[in-house]
């Protein structure tokens, strides 16, 4: 934490996650217009410029943008940390079993895992949401089903070295179950990288559900959610009404790049050779 903080890119992303988490937290309490945030229309304001009643403006039908986005937050949020822990858990327990078993077991889940690479994980998350149909559990299984074979590669790869160090041999030696051996010798040391790579893909979740969200694969209106506004308001642009699809491409670039800066710092303050730098 301490060379973390030493970090200005690391204190800037860790300001701007903290705050998109709190406005997601506690979204109902932080705009007038939580109504209109569950999706509650009022076509007697629509599409209203950004005043000192509505900060940011009201949609196509009426509905206050910022709490639209105050809400989409929310969304957001779940799909982000939905994601990570799913594949997290999924590619772990997968990595973890194909490198310490190898043989058989490694082979036929590496070969799995080949399967799920071979396709491009947007690709693979437009045909799984599309085949699960549009809802935000389907996003988060969507997405989950393209990545969790990163994390399988990552975690296999540490479990081959750290299966021949010396502590594991010696509890190996005294009889200690494999299932035992895996839970709390070797997968806690394998998760360095995972931390790294989790932290940075919250970023990249947000922008891959926007995406979805955007072609109507994501979740269902009245729903608040960043790609679906900006799908909703791109019609507008043109004629003046950018606010509606413009703050939430704002939203989704800073908190993107929030996640990003945050993985790279996780980076290098994990990794000693360049750790030193931050000193």
């Amino acid at each position: 934490m301490w060379y973390f903080m030493r970090s200005r890119l690391g204190v800037a992303a860790a300001a701007v996650s903290i705050l998109f988490i709190v406005a997601a937290l506690l979204a109902p309490w932080l705009t007038p217009y939580a109504d209109a945030g569950r999706g509650v229309p009022d076509l007697s304001i629509r599409l209203q410029s950004p005043s000192w009643s509505h900060w940011l403006g009201t949609d196509d039908l009426g509905r206050d943008v910022l709490a639209r986005l105050l809400f989409g937050a929310r969304t957001a949020l779940v799909v982000a940390f939905g994601v990570v822990v799913l594949s997290v858990v999924v590619g772990v327990i997968v990595g973890a079993v194909a490198g310490y078993f190898g043989r058989w077991a490694d082979e036929i889940l590496m070969r799995v895992t080949d399967m799920f690479l071979a396709f491009p994980p947007l690709l693979l998350a437009v045909l799984v949401a599309a085949a699960l149909g549009a809802s935000l559990r389907n996003t988060v299984i969507a997405i989950a089903v393209s990545w969790w074979p990163w994390y399988a590669r990552q975690v296999r790869a540490q479990v081959l070295s750290l299966r021949e160090r010396p502590y594991v041999r010696a509890v190996q030696a005294i009889g200690v179950p494999r299932r035992r051996i895996i839970a709390l010798h070797i997968v806690p040391n394998a998760l360095s990288p995972v931390w790294v790579q989790a932290t940075a893909d919250l970023g990249a979740a947000v922008l891959t559900a926007a995406g979805l969200s955007f072609v109507g694969l994501g979740p269902r209106p009245p729903t608040a959610d960043w790609g679906t506004m900006i799908s909703e308001g791109r019609q507008y642009v043109l004629s003046g009404q950018w606010w509606i699809a413009g703050f939430a491409g704002v939203a989704i670039v800073l908190v993107a790049m929030a996640f990003n800066l945050a993985g790279d710092v996780v980076r290098d303050v994990t990794d000693p050779k360049t750790r030193q730098h931050l000193s």
